[in-house]
């Protein structure tokens, strides 16, 4: 449970930095005013996660933040594009 809060935390967390910055570049203002909130909620719960972290578990928040970049790489121009933002 803890190994997949981990990776989850620090998946949203990158994810989330990534589309922040893809939203900052677009100039999407609203969106960067939400995304912020997702930033500092999915920051506060790895920052809780982290200190008691065994090494299997620093392995899976390590492999979330990969996977989170690339989701929001991914996911960032499909999003906007359908919303009509771009």
């Amino acid at each position: 449970m803890t190994e997949a809060a981990l990776f989850g935390s620090a998946f949203c967390t990158v994810f989330l930095l990534g589309f922040q910055q893809k939203n900052v570049a677009g100039g999407h203002y609203v969106a960067a005013i939400f995304t912020s909130f997702g930033i500092g909620a999915a920051q506060i719960f790895l920052w809780r996660l982290v200190p008691d972290a065994n090494a299997v578990q620093i392995c899976a928040a390590l492999l979330g933040g990969p996977c989170g970049i690339v989701a929001a790489m991914w996911v960032h121009p499909k999003l906007v594009k359908r919303k009509g933002v771009a």
